[in-house]
């Protein structure tokens, strides 16, 4: 059975995009992933988009979404370490990734920001493959 892994921060624009994007590609097979804020927001940052492109990932279809958006009960719920103070969202499982936040800065800080939210990626899916989680 996957696991509801849910990715929150304030406006879903941009980190918990790239971490959505990522853990379906690569976790696809042991997730059912989702992310969401907790304020509207009007686009994915086009920074984000492009520096998903290349890598091959399409996040052009992505769009901000809410919290009413997703499942109300989570398996595994992290935040991107965006100060975000979330309503109590029902889940097993919850870590906070502490991600300086590029929107604003040079497509550099955005590619950066992509490297280790894979890295993390990869760990979660390690630590769910290795029952830790």
């Amino acid at each position: 059975m996957k696991k509801k892994v849910a990715f929150l921060c304030v406006h879903n624009s941009c980190r918990s995009q790239m971490a959505e994007a990522w853990s379906k590609k690569l976790g696809n097979d042991i997730m059912e992933v989702y992310s969401a804020g907790t304020e509207e927001y009007h686009e994915v940052k086009p920074k984000a988009v492009s520096v998903m492109e290349e890598v091959g990932i399409d996040m052009k279809d992505h769009y901000p979404k809410l919290l009413k958006d997703i499942p109300q009960k989570i398996d595994i719920l992290i935040t991107m370490g965006c100060n975000v103070v979330c309503p109590y969202v029902p889940n097993s499982h919850n870590e906070d990734w502490g991600l300086e936040d590029p929107s604003g800065g040079p497509i550099e800080d955005f590619r950066e920001t992509r490297e280790v939210i894979r890295r993390k990626v990869e760990d979660l899916i390690n630590r769910i493959n290795e029952n830790e989680i």
